[in-house]
């Protein structure tokens, strides 16, 4: 059956139907408002609100899918999108699913390096990536390889103790599935994480553009916080070195004419160092938010537990403008911040336009 002339008005999205990167997925489409219900039985899910049809595939099917055009997107492992070697657009890395692609050995075996494997048995569930690897360590571009390489579709750490390899070559998250097979690592082929991918002819790229940008805001709230401060204006051009913010920070006036409030966003991983230098050049009422405060403060608003799923713009500016100024009492810096983060939490659109500083 043909999917693509039964399904003409839904652009595609493969999406893996099992494995280390199926739930993370499916909670990144959730938090995309990308809505949809699946049959236990079926591989396809149309979605609720946009014209998507959502596809269930093996991981490693999805980059051969997206690349010869039978899907318009699809999420996969970067080093299943290397081992198909099709020509796909890598949108975003989506930073989760990390993991290495490892050559491992007998921890007790007599191989300390890969150059010792050549002329060996290999298995490995990768033959592409392997095959390169290997002419690499051969120096042979060209023609039959010394070092024999076997595929397997699974199980692949139990080669060596059921004699098949002397070595493999297979992914790597934890390592303790490999110390448990009486494997070590010796080099590592290349590191993965998952991606968004797409046709290099979407049917629909417009709603590829809108599908990404969503996806970009929700992994950009995972990443990052926002930090709200006060700051006197003569300290002002330190702080904006100290929180540049993604493209420029957010400077506001004070009733106080020589202070100014300052919202930015700041990476998780450096939060505290952040904190710290802002404390040094006398920034004061430091507020850090982030995606479960905001999450929570909206379902005290809202007074139920799924205030997430509200995701109608207009409701949202309106709210964060009438409670949060009500409950803190808010200058219209911090009623600005928050319509702008929830704008960023769940990937509204107000037009460029927000309401709470129109209206403050």
């Amino acid at each position: 059956m043909d999917l693509v002339s039964h399904l003409p008005d839904r652009l595609l999205f493969a999406v893996p139907k099992k494995g280390r990167l199926h739930q993370q997925c499916l909670d990144l489409l959730h938090g995309s408002d990308i809505q949809f219900t699946r049959n236990n039985r079926l591989d396809i899910a149309l979605c609720l609100n946009l014209p998507v049809a959502l596809i269930f595939l093996p991981a490693a099917d999805i980059p051969r899918f997206v690349g010869e055009g039978n899907v318009d997107l699809g999420i996969t492992g970067q080093d299943q999108v290397a081992e198909a070697g099709l020509d796909v657009e890598e949108l975003i890395d989506l930073g989760f699913g990390k993991c290495k692609l490892q050559v491992q050995v007998p921890e007790k075996g007599e191989y300390q390096t890969a150059e010792q494997l050549i002329g060996k048995n290999v298995v490995t569930s990768f033959e592409g990536l392997v095959e390169t690897y290997f002419r690499k360590l051969e120096n042979k571009p060209t023609g039959p390889l010394a070092t024999k390489i076997k595929y397997v579709g699974g199980s692949v750490e139990a080669a060596c103790a059921l004699g098949v390899a002397d070595g493999i070559v297979d992914l790597v998250e934890s390592g303790e599935t490999m110390r448990a097979a009486g494997l070590k690592p010796i080099d590592t082929v290349l590191t993965t994480s998952a991606v968004l991918i797409a046709s290099r002819t979407p049917s629909n790229p417009a709603l590829v553009a809108t599908i990404t940008n969503r996806i970009r805001g929700v992994i950009a709230a995972k990443r990052y916080v926002l930090c709200n401060y006060n700051v006197s204006r003569a300290n002002l051009a330190e702080a904006v070195k100290v929180t540049p913010g993604k493209r420029a920070p957010t400077v506001s006036p004070l009733e106080d004419g020589d202070w100014v409030a300052v919202s930015s966003m700041v990476e998780k991983k450096v939060l505290a160092q952040t904190m710290d230098r802002l404390q040094e050049i006398g920034a004061t009422d430091i507020l850090v938010w982030g995606k479960r405060d905001t999450e929570l403060e909206l379902r005290s608003i809202w007074g139920e537990d799924r205030a997430y799923q509200k995701r109608h713009c207009e409701g949202i500016s309106y709210l964060s403008l009438s409670c949060t100024s009500a409950k803190y009492g808010g200058s219209s810096a911090s009623i600005s911040l928050c319509c702008r983060f929830i704008s960023v939490l769940f990937s509204c659109n107000t037009g460029g336009v927000c309401p709470c500083i129109s209206a403050s």
